[in-house]
């Protein structure tokens, strides 16, 4: 299986526990590795045999700039099954969330989260069997 990777997606929402996450907004980081067939792209050299990733960070940015939730495991879990819903190219999909600031007096580069996801044979998302691709 192929791979197609999105680094460090820079969006700014107003997910979190705490009311001044909510009300004060902060960045996020997303990233994202896609396993999907890219052999017929290769090969066309056209856009529409492949996943356009400008789509992509589209659709993540929506979900990440839109309604907020509490925890960034809920905001993966949102990209995570946008994705595989929108794009039944992609088989599975890998989605880190990372909050580089939480509102705690404590010093390091932020608290990632990472769930990877699979399409399941009805065409949802489910967890991969054994946490890796």
């Amino acid at each position: 299986m192929d791979r197609m990777v999105l680094k460090r997606m820079v969006f700014f929402g107003y997910h979190g526990v705490y009311p001044e996450e909510n009300k004060l907004g902060q960045k996020f980081y997303v990233d994202l590795d896609l396993r999907l067939d890219l052999s017929k792209a290769a090969r066309s050299d056209e856009v529409e045999d492949t996943v356009n990733y400008a789509e992509i960070h589209a659709l993540v940015k929506k979900i990440v700039e839109g309604t907020p939730v509490k925890l960034i495991e809920a905001l993966a879990e949102k990209i995570a099954s946008a994705i595989l819903g929108t794009y039944t190219i992609i088989s599975e999909a890998a989605v880190a969330v990372t909050k580089p600031n939480p509102p705690f007096d404590i010093t390091f580069d932020g608290v990632t989260v990472e769930l990877r996801r699979r399409r399941d044979g009805g065409g949802g998302a489910v967890p991969a069997k054994d946490g890796t691709f």
